[in-house]
């Protein structure tokens, strides 16, 4: 039995990681800013440990780290900016080296080691060049872009109209990944440490081009929509960053090799991307979309 200090353990990645764990009867403790939050509770529930540790704060760190085997490790630019993210990250590493753990498993973006010029693409790949140069065995798993962003923000606003609105031609391939594929493979890598130390592994669940994407969502919906291209343009008003994402997704595209991932680890249980459409709860979701377009 392996007891994982689990940060982001409130968010998307670091959720289904820690339930994964737990799942498999591992002890887990899940790191967040905000141990009282109903996310936090849930896991609780579950059987983990919920401890308070913040980024900026490594008297926090040392405490939640003392003891563990092994690290999750999540860090974002969302709701800070790129060189927070960069700073907390190195300072995440800097604590787990120096509790001496076992085993720090790291979750970037697919080819965040390419050179992509996408802001935190980058800011991801300098927390992994620290990563490998911290004495402590390491992997770094690097997910493609994530299903559960369709069902958020302008795609849900989109579907609400029977428009599926993406920023990239229609017959042009993405590799995909639910969260919940993320924490399966999170768990395996943890589990099987000595198999996985020293490896950057891009992983990805399915491969579907925007047309293909609106039909499964039509079927999954239960109404005709339609792929709609949104203009860099308009994203890049938005974000920046995230234009530069989809620009690199459209000249470059996210190549992972899905197929070998299913060979290699069939017990990951890889989800399509029809069936993260099918499980998901639509008719709450639009009805959220409505009621938050009125307030």
């Amino acid at each position: 039995m392996l007891t994982v200090a689990v940060t982001g353990a409130t968010g998307a990645q670091g959720g289904a990681t820690a339930r994964a764990l737990l799942k498999a009867g591992h002890r887990v403790r899940a790191l967040t800013r905000q141990p009282t939050s109903p996310a936090a509770e849930a896991l609780r529930d579950l059987g983990a440990e919920v401890l308070q540790a913040d980024f900026d704060d490594r008297a926090s760190l040392d405490a939640a780290l003392a003891g563990s085997d092994s690290l999750f490790a999540v860090t974002t630019p969302f709701g800070t900016d790129l060189a927070t993210e960069v700073r907390q990250g190195k300072a995440l590493v800097d604590a787990a080296a120096a509790a001496n753990l076992g085993h720090i498993v790291l979750t970037t973006a697919a080819h965040a080691d390419r050179g992509t010029g996408v802001p935190h693409y980058e800011s991801k790949h300098l927390v992994e060049q620290h990563l490998g140069t911290s004495g402590v065995p390491w992997t770094v798993i690097a997910p493609a872009a994530f299903m559960d962003n369709y069902a958020t923000g302008w795609t849900l606003d989109g579907l609400r109209t029977g428009t599926f609105a993406w920023p990239m031609p229609a017959d042009r391939p993405l590799t995909l990944i639910p969260a919940v594929d993320i924490g399966a493979f999170a768990a395996l890598v943890l589990q099987r440490s000595a198999e996985f130390a020293g490896r950057r592994i891009d992983i990805a669940s399915d491969e579907r081009t925007p047309a293909q994407m609106a039909e499964i969502l039509a079927g999954a919906v239960g109404v005709a929509i339609t792929h709609q291209q949104v203009p860099l343009a308009q994203v890049r008003q938005r974000s920046t960053d995230l234009a530069a994402m989809f620009d690199y997704f459209t000249t470059v595209g996210l190549d992972v090799d899905v197929v070998a991932l299913h060979r290699d680890y069939p017990e990951v249980g890889w989800h399509s991307f029809a069936d993260w459409a099918t499980a998901q709860d639509w008719p709450t979701l639009l009805s959220a979309a409505t009621t938050n377009r009125r307030h």
